[in-house]
């Protein structure tokens, strides 16, 4: 069973940064894509960025290109969001989640894996 626990949320002002972090418990860890989404209140989870390790590509959602980045470190079996800028509409829990496979994916269903949340709040 794979874990993984995010860390690093909190209340940032806007114009702030703030960086999370998802550990994952298990060694196959370099074999899984991983990616990031988020979900406000009274909104459906959406897609914020993913990785694949196969060739370190990373995809973002348009609306945090630019200001979010994601990346990996495979000796401490982390995913990492780095996140610039930040404004009142990007409130929201962040969860980090993992697929089997080669591919990353920007639907959420297609993730078998997801940390228990962590609260980004961006006061105005």
């Amino acid at each position: 069973q794979v874990q993984l626990v995010e860390l690093g949320g909190g209340l940032v002002q806007a114009g702030g940064s703030l960086r999370l972090s998802c550990a994952v418990s298990q060694r196959t860890f370099g074999n899984y894509p991983m990616g990031w989404f988020r979900q406000a209140p009274g909104k459906e989870r959406e897609f914020v960025a993913a990785i694949s390790w196969s060739g370190g590509t990373t995809y973002y959602a348009d609306s945090v290109k630019g200001r979010f980045t994601i990346s990996g470190d495979h000796a401490k079996n982390t995913v990492y969001l780095q996140m610039s800028r930040l404004k009142p509409e990007h409130t929201a829990v962040y969860y980090c989640a993992a697929r089997p496979g080669n591919n990353p994916s920007t639907t959420y269903t297609a993730y078998d894996y997801w940390g228990q949340g962590t609260q980004v709040t961006v006061s105005s």
